[in-house]
């Protein structure tokens, strides 16, 4: 159970609830350790909740805008800022100011994870979202984001319409921007769906924001969904939300989740994989994996198409590091990725295709 709630990053919250228990129930040793992390992470994400508004304020003399979302604002729907587990802070910045957030966060001491060459650097900035930050000090990480996800995942949510939607949440003594309530469900879901729903975490996130936002504009939050193609994955979360965590939904929204049948298929495929083995190594983090569900949470024929194409020609990380090329031989990953994604996938890759 503890490797679970590990893998999950549910330790803290697990921690929450069998603190309560009879004593005879739950192994001293067991609680001690729980508690233990309980307290360690408590510590982190105040230390964290500093660094954060201590960045925003650098930027912002900087003149430059940007939106922290997941991790700690996420945190703040449980109601404790030690309830939730989180690797990095997360901030969206304007994809024109990129470059000079950069500079910045060097400048405090973040170095960036990857050494990338302009021609990398520029390809990297049209086809991905993020680029990871690890202090050279304490080993605190930032994901710099100027977009949502990255070009591969078909999900056209233009960033710069977050901007005119934000709200605003209290961290830290500090009054931050971050995405609306409606904006931030669905990212959740689009998120999570990328990862295929391997983390109960998830799930939570999910749950506990419809719990602290009773007023969701449900109409607004399906509407927005159904026009960027993403209506699937958001019920699946909502559904996975509800028959786990017994989350309530509106009649309408359950009713329009289960006319799908494709989304309780879902629903049951994730249900009996949740708790399997997560891979952690180190080459899932430079390398798109090939997953075939995220073929099924596409209700659109066009967004399935765009995957699979995009899938096939945006050129990453794994792919320089398994060949590095000088710039004028660089526009060849287009041809050598396809080749690459054949050897690795093969028959997988092939059957895929032909559902469509």
């Amino acid at each position: 159970m503890l490797r679970i709630a590990d893998e999950h990053s549910m330790m803290p919250l697990l921690f929450w609830h069998l603190d309560d228990a009879p004593p005879e129930l739950v192994p001293a040793r067991v609680l001690a350790r729980l508690r233990e992390r309980f307290h360690r992470n408590a510590q982190r994400n105040l230390l964290l909740t500093a660094k954060l508004i201590k960045l925003l304020d650098l930027l912002k003399a900087h003149e430059l805008l940007a939106i922290p979302y997941k991790g700690l604002v996420l945190a703040t729907s449980y109601g404790n800022l030690a309830l939730r587990e989180f690797v990095d802070l997360d901030l969206l910045v304007h994809k024109r100011d990129v470059p000079r957030a950069t500079e910045l966060l060097s400048a405090a001491g973040y170095q960036p994870q990857f050494r990338l060459t302009r021609a990398q650097e520029a390809a990297f900035l049209r086809y991905n979202c993020e680029h990871a930050f690890v202090h050279e000090d304490d080993g605190s990480m930032v994901d710099l984001h100027w977009a949502i996800t990255e070009r591969y995942f078909s999900f056209p949510l233009d960033p710069e319409c977050l901007w005119e939607r934000l709200h605003r949440v209290s961290l830290g003594g500090s009054d931050v921007p971050t995405f609306s309530p409606e904006d931030s469900l669905l990212i959740l879901c689009v998120h999570a769906s990328k990862d295929a729903w391997e983390r109960l975490r998830y799930i939570c996130d999910v749950a506990e924001l419809v719990r602290t936002h009773q007023d969701m504009d449900w109409r607004r939050v399906v509407e927005r969904a159904g026009r960027l193609g993403s209506e699937r994955m958001l019920f699946l979360g909502l559904l996975l939300a509800r028959d786990l965590l017994e989350t309530p939904l509106p009649d309408e929204i359950s009713r329009r989740a289960h006319a799908d049948p494709a989304v309780e298929a879902l629903v049951r495929r994730i249900g009996e994989r949740l708790f399997q083995r997560i891979d952690h190594s180190p080459r899932r983090f430079v390398e798109i994996p090939f997953r075939p569900i995220h073929m099924k949470m596409r209700e659109r024929l066009r967004d399935k198409v765009r995957y699979l194409i995009r899938f096939a020609t945006t050129h990453t990380v794994g792919d320089w590091m398994t060949l590095p090329l000088p710039k004028p031989f660089f526009f060849l990953y287009y041809v050598l990725r396809p080749i690459r994604l054949a050897r690795t996938y093969g028959r997988k890759l092939f059957k895929t295709i032909l559902k469509v």
